[in-house]
C-alpha cells in the first residue's frame, strides 16, 4: 500500500463503523421496536449497512418512513431510547483497533473521535468500549454542524492544538471523507466499516485500508 500525505501528528477516527462496531446493538434497537409491533425483525444483513446513518437509516431500513414522515418523530425518540438502554451490550471494538491506538501512543501521536453520533450517546457509550483515553471526542452536537461539514474536524484540531494538515482524518462514511477533505486533512476510507450503499473507491479518499492494522505501517516513527 502506498503512501506519500505528510506524517501525522495525530489521527482522528469516526466512531460507528470505525472505531467501534456499534451496529448489532443499534439493530437490536430498532428490531425492538418492530418486536413491540408483532413485526419479524428486519435482518442483520439488511440494518448493517445503514449503522452509521443512525436513526434515519435505521428506521427507514426497517419500517421504510423517513424525516417527511408524520410517525418519524416519535419513532426516533422510541429509537434512540431503546438504544440508550442497551448501549454497549454487544458492541466491541473492531479487530485490530486496540492494537492500532497502542502503537499510536508507543510512537507520541496522538488519537482523537469525531463523530455524528450526539453527545449524551457517545459519552455514554465510550468509556464502555475502552476508548477513554482518547485525547479528544467530538460528537455531532458538539458544534453547530455535522459531518461532512468540516467544523466537527477543525474543533477536534483545534483541542489537539494543531494544524488540520497535521491531522489523518479515518471514517467509514462518504461523509466522512467529504468532511476531512473539506477541513484540508489526508482521508483514509475504514473498508472494514459498514460503508453504506455505496464503494469506498468512489469517494475519492487519499487512501482505502481493508484492515486497521493497515495503517501501522504508514505512521511516522521517532
Amino acid at each position: 500500500m502506498s503512501f506519500s500525505l505528510p506524517a501525522p501528528r495525530a489521527l482522528l477516527f469516526d466512531l460507528d463503523g470505525t472505531l467501534a462496531d456499534t451496529a448489532p446493538d443499534l439493530a437490536a434497537a430498532v428490531n425492538k421496536m418492530r418486536f413491540d409491533r408483532g413485526l419479524e425483525p428486519s435482518p442483520f444483513d439488511r440494518l448493517r449497512p445503514l449503522a452509521s446513518a443512525g436513526a434515519r437509516g435505521l428506521i427507514g431500513a426497517a419500517f421504510g418512513i423517513g424525516p417527511g414522515d408524520s410517525q418519524y418523530e416519535d419513532m426516533r425518540q422510541e429509537f434512540l431510547d431503546n438504544y440508550a438502554a442497551a448501549i454497549a451490550d454487544h458492541t466491541t471494538l473492531f479487530d485490530g483497533i486496540t492494537s492500532l491506538l497502542d502503537a499510536i501512543d508507543s510512537l507520541g501521536l496522538t488519537w482523537g473521535i469525531v463523530t455524528n453520533k450526539p453527545a449524551l450517546y457517545t459519552d455514554a457509550l465510550v468509556p464502555q468500549i475502552g476508548l477513554a483515553h482518547a485525547a479528544c471526542v467530538i460528537s455531532g452536537d458538539t458544534t453547530p454542524h455535522a459531518k461532512p461539514h468540516p467544523e466537527p474536524l477543525f474543533e477536534a484540531a483545534r483541542r489537539l492544538k494543531l494544524v488540520p494538515t497535521a491531522c489523518w482524518y479515518v471514517g467509514d462514511d462518504l461523509r466522512d471523507i467529504d468532511a476531512g477533505k473539506a477541513a484540508g486533512m489526508p482521508t483514509i476510507a475504514a473498508g472494514w466499516g459498514y460503508c453504506g450503499h455505496t464503494e469506498p473507491s468512489d469517494w475519492l479518499a487519499d487512501l482505502i485500508a481493508s484492515h486497521p492494522l493497515d495503517l501501522l505501517p504508514l505512521l511516522p516513527r521517532p
